[in-house]
């Protein structure tokens, strides 16, 4: 089995793990030097694109467990994070239809990502997704998180 096809299957177990533990004990998944950043924003994306599931902005409560320390202090705490993700922009994010990752660039300590989205109604969106590695002592030492989140570009209306 070539190395490619090992990270492929240990990204899809991710998944895996990451939506039954979400939907059996609604516990949530914390951050872990175990994750690529890719994998980050899938975490994000996913958890946004059905954010009541299985209970009320658990996307968006999923979301900010992977929020960089430096952006929390931006965005945060939780209640404001909420608040934030209502928003104009944000909200678009919000039990979205489809979401697909693009990398830009890829660093030893940040990695840049364009997000093409659809929206609920149909609209195409595209975020600049920025997700940074931790590295200060701690318990989100090595970690990736997101460190920021563009407002949303408008590519295209629903038809």
């Amino acid at each position: 089995m070539s190395f490619l096809e090992l990270y492929r299957m240990k990204y899809l177990l991710y998944i895996i793990i990451f939506l039954y533990s979400n939907y059996t004990n609604a516990e949530l998944l914390k951050p872990s030097p175990d994750l690529e950043p890719e994998q980050i924003i899938t975490i994000q994306l996913t958890s946004l694109m059905n954010n009541d599931s299985p209970y009320k902005n658990a996307g968006i409560e999923q979301t900010w467990e992977f929020a960089h320390p430096n952006n929390r202090i931006f965005t945060g705490p939780l209640k404001n994070f909420t608040k934030m993700m209502y928003s104009k922009g944000y909200s678009t994010m919000l039990n979205h239809i489809n979401h697909k990752i693009y990398v830009v660039k890829k660093e030893k300590n940040i990695s840049y990502f364009f997000i093409e989205l659809i929206d609920k109604f149909g609209n195409k969106f595209g975020f600049q997704w920025t997700v940074e590695k931790v590295n200060s002592i701690g318990k989100y030492n090595n970690c990736w998180m997101t460190t920021g989140v563009s407002q949303p570009m408008k590519l295209s209306k629903s038809a």
